[in-house]
């Protein structure tokens, strides 16, 4: 008959083997996916930011504008125009699109030149990013 000690020699082998086996097979992934680069999602992004930020929260500073958001295109370049609130269909006085991946942004327009440019340039930086909030 075998002793107690002899059979458990193998068992406890098998187990830290196992257990060895296992945690090589898992991952270090970080906690939060990094966001995507791809133009869609970063259009996505910068749009979710200036309508929560400029628009929606009553900003003094784009009380005169309206957002109108064009990420469905087309021609892979989605984009975002912000309007006069009182003629939508006139000409934009901003245009941020994005294009590729990695998204590569533009942002040009009569807006941008005026004090709240900057304003607009480090926002929408940060959200490309994937980074929130308001200033």
């Amino acid at each position: 008959m075998p002793s107690f000690s002899s059979v458990r020699l193998p068992v406890l082998a098998c187990a830290i083997a196992s257990f060895t086996l296992v945690a090589g097979c898992q991952s270090n992934r970080p906690a939060a996916p990094p966001a995507s680069s791809a133009a869609l999602p970063t259009m996505e992004r910068v749009a979710l930011g200036a309508n929560g930020c400029w628009f929606k929260s009553g900003d003094p500073a784009f009380k005169a504008y309206r957002l109108a958001p064009e990420l469905n295109s087309f021609s892979g370049r989605p984009r975002i125009l912000i309007v006069p609130r009182k003629s939508p269909e006139a000409r934009p006085l901003a245009v941020i699109q994005a294009e590729g991946h990695p998204a590569r942004l533009q942002a040009f327009g009569p807006l941008l030149s005026e004090p709240v440019g900057a304003r607009m340039t480090t926002d929408v930086r940060r959200w490309a990013a994937g980074g929130e909030g308001c200033n």
